[in-house]
């Protein structure tokens, strides 16, 4: 439970921040799924820092569809 505790609290100081992580259990290939909304990919990649020595992740950088589409 400390480790809960922790990564609340992690949760709370990061949102003050404007930075918002939303984390799903998930049955598969992965045991979970967080999402984050930050303003600059730099601000997201500090914040996944924080978690470096209790989770191995990977990256992926999504744009939504109304910008993508201005990119076609």
């Amino acid at each position: 439970m400390k480790r809960l505790d922790q990564a609340t609290e992690t949760f709370q100081e990061l949102e003050k921040q404007g930075i918002k992580m939303r984390v799903y259990w998930t049955l598969g290939s992965y045991d979970g799924v967080t999402i984050i909304e930050a303003p600059t990919e730099k601000e997201a990649m500090k914040a996944i820092l924080l978690f470096q020595d209790v989770v191995a992740t990977e990256t992926l950088v999504a744009v939504p569809r109304a910008e993508a589409i201005k990119l076609l």
